[in-house]
């Protein structure tokens, strides 16, 4: 058994060595470095977007489906089939609001980008524009499916709809640079070459890279038929419903989908041809995003781990081969081989160590800049992390460290005494 004053005097020269060779010690853990800071920040990133994508699907409601045309969770490019599919129409939605379990429907159209997620119009106010934004049409019960919170005035009405009333909703960050320091309230923007009467605003929507500007809110919200007069080309509709509690989701998207593919007249033995989406839809979709981020991850700090652990390991041989006389020296005065073994996996273990401490900083670095630079990137720090890539350094430390100490310590006394 070793002593207490016989493990720390043990440290103090594996400490001393990795001291006595600085350049050297620090090529051989740039791999651990590099591999810990890589584990350390891109979890911090990902904890920063799961923990909003959380927030944005809570804020858009645990008893809301979504129904469109096409599946928008599908990556790549859409079959034949998906791209000769009937929209979705207005009597659609009408049709879907009569069902027993649904609370509320809307339906709406949007005039945007849809790959970038952004609009294409520019709205001006006296002096002042706003680029990039998304027009959309909703009908007056869209309050009531996504709790839209206003900021100031009203929503449109039905009789708005019924009318072609020309008023229109802002979005908070269009109402915030078209009107600075002004009330909107009762102000006229020409849209098209037409005149629209501010009735209300937003608050601010929840966005997934929570620090930048969300797209959504860049918005001018129209009642339908209104929009409609302004693009009658667009015709996709996408169908917002609410059902009557969460508990009775899966009543409500039966329905709605028997309802639809009675509508649509799609044969049994075929499958939808339209999609229908819940809260919990989105979030499978993340956590399988992010399954493969976490999988990258690991691969490449797998890599940087790896790499320096063969570099520990060599250093550490040829530090062997460099200090046999030293060990020779010590066995003839008594040292046993399990000092030798501890000395030299403690020399491998403290150095790999070192190495995860300078990745964790590093990796603190990294997460404290990003936000500086991108702010619509968030990044957090796992506790949970930090100490899985310290614990990951050390245990490639011991891993890579074994066999030089094993080598060392199995070295013969005589044989190491008449080394040159």
């Amino acid at each position: 058994m070793i002593r207490k004053d016989e493990f720390g005097e043990i440290v103090q020269m594996a400490t001393d060595t990795i001291r006595g060779n600085k350049l050297r010690s620090s090529l051989t853990v740039l791999g651990i470095v590099i591999g810990v800071a890589m584990v350390i920040s891109v979890s911090s990133i990902g904890r920063g977007l799961d923990d909003n994508v959380r927030d944005v699907v809570s804020s858009v409601g645990s008893d809301n489906i979504f129904v469109y045309h096409l599946d928008p969770l599908i990556f790549g490019r859409p079959t034949e089939e998906m791209r000769t599919r009937k929209k979705l129409t207005f009597e659609d939605a009408e049709a879907i609001e009569q069902l027993p379990h649904v609370k509320a429907v809307s339906a709406g159209l949007r005039f945007f980008r849809p790959e970038l997620g952004v609009g294409t119009f520019a709205v001006k106010y006296q002096d002042r524009k706003v680029k990039n934004t998304i027009l959309e049409g909703d009908t007056a019960s869209v309050k009531d499916v996504y709790d839209l919170p206003m900021a100031s005035g009203r929503w449109f009405t039905q009789a708005d709809d019924e009318h072609h009333a020309t008023v229109i909703v802002l979005g908070h960050d269009t109402a915030e640079e078209l009107f600075p320091v002004e009330n909107p309230l009762g102000k006229e923007i020409n849209i098209e070459g037409r005149l629209f009467e501010v009735v209300g605003t937003l608050a601010g929507v929840k966005s997934v890279f929570g620090g930048g500007k969300n797209p959504d809110d860049n918005r001018i919200f129209f009642p339908l038929t209104t929009f409609r007069t302004l693009h009658p080309e667009i015709k996709d509709h996408w169908i917002s419903v609410k059902a009557t509690s969460h508990a009775e989701m899966p009543k409500a998207i039966d329905e709605i989908r028997e309802l639809l593919r009675r509508r649509r007249k799609v044969p049994a033995d075929k499958p939808d041809n339209f999609a229908v989406l819940t809260s919990d839809s989105i979030s499978d979709v993340w956590n399988q995003l992010t399954g493969m981020l976490f999988i990258g991850m690991f691969a490449i700090s797998s890599v940087g781990l790896i790499v320096g652990g063969v570099g520990v390991m060599n250093i550490m041989l040829v530090s062997v081969t460099e200090r046999t006389r030293e060990i020779g020296v010590r066995k003839a005065i008594g040292a046993r081989k399990r000092d030798i073994l501890l000395q030299f996996t403690l020399e491998a273990i403290i150095l790999t160590a070192v190495g995860g401490v300078i990745g964790i900083l590093l990796g603190a670095i990294i997460v404290w800049v990003i936000p500086a630079f991108w702010p619509s990137l968030p990044a957090h720090m796992s506790t949970f992390w930090t100490i899985f890539g310290f614990t990951s350094a050390a245990g490639t430390g011991l891993v890579f460290g074994i066999y030089p100490a094993w080598k060392a310590a199995n070295l013969d006394p005589i044989e190491a005494l008449r080394y040159e």
